[in-house]
């Protein structure tokens, strides 16, 4: 494993790199974690994937969780400025010697950022892989404030501080504008136990993009146990497999 700093738009973000060993050619894969989440949520994920060949990419979105050691508030992060961190981290890692593909991985919040993210790098990723992602949130804080005018300069959520800007945001978003279009091959994995991010969420991105497959995972909430998350972790790695063949 190797530690990175990326810095882009005044700001750094930490992240780690797990290279397999003796090869010289390799797909890489990056992990964007969720609200509130850290890079070290997929420490063990980058150590599986690069075990089989592929490099594994897991970094810190700059004021996206309370462990996040970059300086950059919380209270300043949007999904804006964790788009602009993950495509920063695709451009360090794409331009890294040995590295022949790039594919994305996005779970809940992280998820939402990584297709956006989708919709701009285009034929610039081999695929996205999305964990429950968290396309509710549009339509989560347009139920929470139904005008800009209702939004406070700061928000706490599940224990961290949001600014304004966060809310204003996620409430103009309109997800079939933002994202659908991406025409590469799309993973999704959903627990159908979760209470966060319903269901209807991936069935619905199933449906709008056109090269999609969604797989349930009954028992599963918002957040997989150790043995759904190792077949998870194959069930990517066959998805990374099968698309570069």
């Amino acid at each position: 494993m190797n530690e990175i700093k990326i810095t882009h738009h005044g700001r750094t973000a930490d992240g780690a790199v797990f290279l397999p060993e003796g090869i010289s050619s390799y797909p890489a894969v990056i992990f964007s974690h969720g609200y509130n989440g850290c890079m070290t949520d997929f420490y063990a994920a980058g150590e599986y994937f690069a075990g089989h060949g592929v490099a594994a990419v897991c970094f810190n979105f700059c004021g996206g969780g309370l462990r996040d050691k970059s300086g950059f508030p919380t209270t300043s992060m949007t999904l804006d400025t964790e788009k602009q961190d993950l495509l920063a981290v695709h451009e360090y890692i794409s331009a890294l010697s040995g590295v022949s593909s790039v594919f994305l991985f996005g779970s809940s919040q992280g998820g939402m950022i990584s297709a956006l993210a989708a919709e701009e790098l285009r034929d610039r990723i081999g695929g996205l892989m999305l964990q429950f992602p968290a396309l509710c949130i549009p339509d989560d804080w347009r139920r929470k404030f139904p005008a800009d005018s209702d939004i406070p300069e700061e928000t706490e959520l599940w224990g961290m501080k949001l600014g304004r800007e966060f809310a204003v945001g996620a409430r103009a978003l309109e997800l079939p504008k933002a994202i659908g279009s991406y025409s590469g091959r799309v993973l999704i994995m959903h627990g159908c136990r979760d209470e966060i991010v319903p269901l209807r969420y991936s069935q619905w991105a199933r449906d709008t993009y056109g090269n999609a497959r969604l797989e349930l995972f009954p028992e599963e909430g918002h957040g997989f146990c150790e043995s759904e998350s190792a077949r998870m972790n194959e069930m990517c790695l066959d998805f990374i497999r099968s698309s570069l063949a």
